[in-house]
């Protein structure tokens, strides 16, 4: 198991730490050499070896206590969000890694995060819970490009999908519809829904725009840069992509 906390110990070295459990063990000291030095090799800790916790940085602790459970031969890994205490630059760094890791292990790793992104980019497959009871297991585009409750539709994807109800629902045969922030467009001309800018985010790749509309708040995503202008914008939803769910929240794979 590898934990959200570290829990080394600070007064043993990146090696004595890594091979704790297999002195417990009473595995043979060459045999433990041999193992730790394979996991330092796989980590990229060889240099580490003999220092210190506190001489590591975030990312480098984690890798030590990866290393710990390396050692051991496991079949099955079991992830409990081992990189929440990290900052960002390090989460993006420590996914690469454990990525790389799971292939060149090839062992099975159960990974439990609530971080959308370290489970779409991560996982094989994704078990997808709420209040103790799954909602959807599939792998992580299934679950983007076909959801099949509410929650899953709203927890997948960032921005969140955008949820419409009342007529504009009523008319495409669900109670609620959904459309990935992704699939509107903003069409001067034959534009379906009015809304007002409210706020327009310019992230370089891509513009995210918040609207205002007569069928609740929009969230649309544009690619590049888009100088948006205050005042009224008219909107497209692509048909095909269109997400419907009945009074349960739950996905209507036909119409009626």
């Amino acid at each position: 198991m590898v934990f959200q906390s570290y829990a080394l110990f600070p007064h043993m070295t990146v090696e004595q730490n890594i091979d704790f459990g297999l002195r417990l063990a009473k595995v043979p000291q060459a045999e433990r050499e041999a193992r730790v030095a394979a996991a330092a090799e796989v980590l990229h800790l060889k240099p580490l070896l003999q220092r210190k916790p506190a001489a590591l940085s975030g990312g480098q602790r984690q890798r030590v206590a990866i290393g710990r459970s390396i050692v051991r031969n496991p079949e099955v890994f079991l992830f409990d969000e081992p990189l929440s205490n990290l900052d960002a630059a390090l989460r993006t760094q420590m996914r690469v890694e454990l990525a790389d890791l799971h292939k060149r292990l090839n062992a099975t790793m159960i990974y439990v995060t609530h971080d959308q992104v370290e489970a779409n980019t991560l996982a094989d497959q994704i078990v997808v819970m709420n209040a103790g009871r799954i909602e959807q297991v599939g792998s992580p585009m299934k679950l983007y490009d076909a959801p099949n409750t509410l929650f899953v539709a709203t927890f997948i994807g960032s921005p969140r999908m955008n949820l419409i109800s009342g007529e504009g629902a009523k008319a495409e045969g669900a109670t609620t519809i959904g459309v990935r922030p992704e699939h509107i467009a903003i069409d001067s001309v034959n534009g379906i829904w009015t809304g007002r800018l409210r706020f327009a985010e310019h992230l370089g790749n891509e513009t995210i725009a918040y609207v205002e509309s007569d069928v609740g708040e929009i969230i649309i995503r544009l690619a590049g840069h888009h100088n948006l202008k205050e005042g009224t914008l008219r909107m497209t939803p692509d048909r095909a992509q269109l997400h419907r769910f009945d009074e349960q929240g739950i996905r209507i794979t036909t119409l009626n």
